[in-house]
């Protein structure tokens, strides 16, 4: 893949099974985790579901064949009237690492979130992450909040 490759960006679909499985794979194996398949079924179901309050799920391809994935979900906020947009999960594959996959997922979750009438879209990144903050800094801001999860 070239620099100037076509990536498109679409929905995930029901046949995209197999390719959202060796993906999610590829994410989990990046940051340590292993997932029960129970896990992978629900997460696959949620993403597939009409619900809109449920997790959306974009693939990005080149020359058809899927090299990326992004997960997002608009939810409420409480210092806000309208929605807010959480980008939970973001791939890239490393073959195409550095050639706008990454860029192109996120500004479809712009022009999702945009659509939807949520302007205000976040994520999180773990702070090793150094390729993907380089992308980050680029097309986001960071903020100065800290995560905190349950002891």
């Amino acid at each position: 893949m070239g620099n100037n490759a076509h990536i498109t960006v679409r929905p995930l679909t029901a046949s995209d099974r197999a390719a959202w499985d060796r993906l999610w794979e590829g994410y989990l194996r990046y940051y340590e985790t292993e997932l029960d398949a129970k896990v992978y079924e629900t997460t696959f179901a949620r993403l597939l579901s009409e619900d809109p309050n449920e997790f959306h799920g974009l693939l990005a391809c080149v020359d058809g064949q899927p090299v990326g994935l992004v997960h997002y979900l608009f939810h409420r906020h409480a210092w806000k009237v309208e929605n807010v947009c959480y980008l939970q999960d973001l791939y890239a594959d490393p073959s195409v690492r550095g050639k706008g996959v990454g860029r192109a997922l996120i500004e479809a979750v712009y022009d999702a979130a945009d659509r939807n009438g949520t302007p205000s879209v976040y994520w999180l990144t773990q702070d090793f992450n150094h390729t993907a903050r380089a992308l980050y800094d680029r097309i986001g801001v960071k903020t100065p909040f800290i995560r905190y999860g349950r002891a």
